[in-house]
């Protein structure tokens, strides 16, 4: 069998012009896993009320980090794929969950390559509902439809994977070499906690407490609170940080349900007003900085730390096209090669 790659990020509007944010929005938040209500309800928020309003007000967002390629997250990750091409000898796709680069045409640029057994590659270091799940499931649905011959394989959540870990310390020491900070917060993507009980797969363990994440569970496999806390512990473990000189908190949180805390806004804002003058973000569940890494977060999080009498805020850059973080990948994917071959 032939073999092929294809990774897979999040997506993006094909312009920073309100028309496309909307389209890119609406497919974006009409999917049953990220805003996970009935159909009815959903479609009445969606297109009744946010994409009346929101359209607009993200535009202006994605203007602010927009390049003259294109969008960021999009160039970032095409530039990552042409690296990894470049260490490995099966060929390698890039498709998005949303937008224009779809999952089918990637999957179909493989095919037309002669390629009948596909590594699926979803880049989200940490399992959860609206990203690994919804990437998996849709290229399982379009195997059945339009590619019944082809064998598809999925890469995992590698939130603990030590190399995966070496690589991120290594990433954050040296951007972070030669700063002075008091506080490194790593900020991950905020879920509302109902996401967290829905992938519990003992559907008694999640609790959303301080105790169920550091309490052993096969529950932890799917739990994407879990997950991002042991990000932060393993990576703090690794690069030798006092107890006191990092956190945890959640960003981009939309509607009035519960989501996951703290909040990155309000803990930046509390950093400031304690009087911490230097502090730096890591944003460890994206691997290619976006609209939420560049304008949430570098712009807004530091427009809110030097509000609260705040001077330095350091923004770690995503991995990226990063040297080590393609060669691991390329590993990766050697690694999965041979084990196709061992069982021949």
């Amino acid at each position: 069998m032939k073999k092929g790659i294809l990774l897979v990020n999040l997506g993006s509007p094909d312009s920073p012009e309100p028309k496309d944010v909307k389209k890119y929005l609406g497919e974006f938040l009409m999917d049953e896993r990220v805003i996970d209500i009935p159909l009815v309800a959903r479609t009445a928020l969606v297109k009744g009320i946010i994409l009346n309003t929101r359209p607009k007000q993200s535009a202006a967002a994605y203007k602010k980090i927009w390049w003259d390629e294109g969008s960021p997250l999009i160039v970032l990750s095409e530039r990552l794929q042409n690296k990894v091409q470049e260490q490995v000898d099966v060929p390698v796709a890039l498709a998005m969950r949303y937008g224009s680069m779809t999952i089918k045409k990637g999957l179909q640029g493989l095919v037309d390559k002669g390629v009948d057994e596909v590594l699926l590659f979803p880049l989200y270091p940490q399992f959860a509902m609206a990203t690994t799940e919804t990437i998996t499931v849709l290229a399982e649905e379009l195997r059945q439809q339009y590619f019944p011959n082809l064998k598809i394989d999925s890469v995992p959540a590698f939130y603990n994977k030590p190399d995966y870990i070496e690589v991120l310390a290594n990433s954050i020491k040296k951007h972070l070499k030669g700063k002075n900070y008091e506080h490194v917060l790593f900020s991950y993507h905020g879920v509302p906690e109902r996401h967290i009980r829905k992938s519990d797969i003992t559907k008694s363990h999640c609790k959303i407490d301080k105790s169920c994440c550091i309490t052993p569970s096969k529950a932890h496999e799917f739990c994407y609170k879990h997950q991002c806390l042991e990000v932060t512990r393993l990576v703090a473990e690794k690069l030798k940080f006092k107890d006191d000189s990092f956190s945890t908190s959640f960003q981009s949180r939309l509607g009035f349900d519960p989501w996951l805390q703290p909040y990155t806004d309000r803990t930046i804002e509390r950093l400031g007003k304690q009087g911490v003058k230097n502090m730096a973000i890591v944003t460890p569940a994206f691997v290619s900085d976006c609209l939420e890494t560049l304008e949430e977060i570098a712009m807004e999080g530091q427009e809110i730390f030097h509000e609260m009498g705040g001077q330095d805020f350091t923004t770690v850059p995503c991995l990226n096209d990063d040297s080590e973080w393609v060669a691991l990948i390329a590993k990766w994917i050697k690694e999965w090669e041979a084990s196709k071959k061992a069982t021949v």
